[in-house]
């Protein structure tokens, strides 16, 4: 099966002159993996990546000598990344793994394009074009890639032992750029396997995770993780909750023009639990902000559809901006009330400007109130009275409230 790709990136002058370089004196190289693949399934191609058969040395001395910068950047698996004319691109010698551990690889150079296609995850993966254009595929995956299946190379179960992180890469790829269901066999290994996701640094099962989430319906594939226990060997936190919220969220993103929020997919299949998010973002590593942002859904309540904009807004003004606007997005999908009561409170939170509070201790403090924690409870007390005010009382009525 032929196919040709002519598309703007690849005609690139940087590109271009990385490849012409790069094949000089008897030498070859292509472009490799993802912008291959999605060129052909007609989706964006951001980063372009390039095989070569020189060795890195070869190649940071060449380009060097062209005058172009260049950064070993993954020296070790044979990668360098080489800046032409302002555009990096990642160069990496073809190779074959000697040995896996599940989590790292040795490899080996060398100067064939099968042997570097094998040692690739799936096949929509294992795909090269010339600087031409013309595609190599030489070990068939072009069917797949024109059917949308994701499928491992070979063996399943060999490819996921040589790097278990495969298992969510299975999965990140379906939710992408799969359509009906994953390859059967490679659902199967990966159940089997599920258990030496444990093995993995947690920080690498986040950020597939996080890619994984950030698909455009990553719906399917969540499904799939779910029926093969996946899910629960990553987000253990997810099994007695359901999953059932995730779609609706994503309906609910189209029909708004809700921008995707990867995180906020996450929330909807999470159990609105304190406890279990600290865990969760302490078992995962997660980032501070993530944390917090977790954290703060699972404390904050939901407001009641019917209220009117003055009670919506006491309400807004004890919560967390982002915490309560996820609580509005997620509850505006689980609820009975119609989802146009969520939308206007949306509205009202995005124009919503939190009032400073005018009274302060040392107010109390001129009026004779000792120093103490009843500073503290009086002025708690006023900014009660205050906020149900509609935050209309003035500082001089809320501190002489007789006069």
């Amino acid at each position: 099966m032929s196919e040709k790709i002519d598309q703007p990136w690849l005609q690139k002058q940087s590109l271009q002159t990385l490849l012409a370089l790069l094949q000089e004196g008897g030498e070859e190289a292509r472009v490799n993996g993802g912008a291959v693949r999605n060129a052909i399934m007609n989706m964006p191609v951001n980063d372009v990546d390039v095989s070569s058969t020189l060795v890195p040395r070869d190649v940071m001395l060449r380009m060097k000598a062209a005058g172009h910068k260049v950064v070993p950047t993954g020296i070790e698996h044979g990668t360098v990344t080489v800046v032409v004319k302002g555009d990096p691109y990642e160069v990496t010698t073809l190779r074959s793994d000697v040995e896996t551990d599940g989590r790292h690889a040795k490899v080996l150079y060398g100067r064939d394009w099968e042997a570097d296609a094998h040692r690739r995850d799936l096949t929509m993966n294992a795909l090269y074009c010339d600087a031409g254009g013309k595609v190599f595929d030489p070990l068939g995956g072009m069917p797949d890639v024109l059917s949308k299946t994701v499928r491992f190379i070979d063996d399943a179960e060999t490819r996921i032992r040589e790097d278990y992180l495969r298992i969510l890469r299975f999965f990140r790829f379906f939710a992408w750029y799969g359509q009906f269901r994953p390859d059967a066999e490679g659902l199967k290994a990966c159940a089997r396997l599920k258990e030496e996701l444990s093995s993995l640094s947690v920080e690498r099962v986040w950020m597939e995770l996080s890619k994984l989430f950030a698909a455009p319906d990553p719906s399917r594939a969540i499904l799939w993780m779910r029926q093969t226990g996946v899910l629960t060997a990553v987000l253990p936190e997810s099994e007695k909750w359901g999953i059932d919220n995730i779609q609706p969220l994503i309906k609910a993103e189209q029909e708004n023009n809700w921008p995707p929020d990867s995180l906020l997919r996450v929330m909807s299949i999470l159990p609105p639990d304190p406890d279990k998010m600290t865990s969760l973002a302490v078992r995962l590593k997660l980032p501070n902000k993530v944390r917090d942002r977790l954290v703060g859904f699972a404390k904050t309540t939901a407001p009641n559809a019917d209220w009117k904009q003055p009670e919506f807004e006491q309400w807004l003004y004890h919560q967390d901006p982002q915490a309560a606007e996820d609580r509005l997005r997620l509850s505006a999908i689980v609820t009975n009330a119609p989802i146009k009561k969520h939308l206007r409170q949306l509205k009202w939170l995005k124009r919503f400007e939190r009032p400073v509070f005018p009274v302060k201790g040392q107010d109390l403090l001129n009026q004779g109130v000792q120093v103490g924690p009843q500073v503290s409870e009086i002025l708690k007390k006023l900014e009660n009275d205050w906020v149900e005010s509609g935050f209309e009382l003035s500082r001089d009525e809320l501190l002489n409230p007789a006069g």
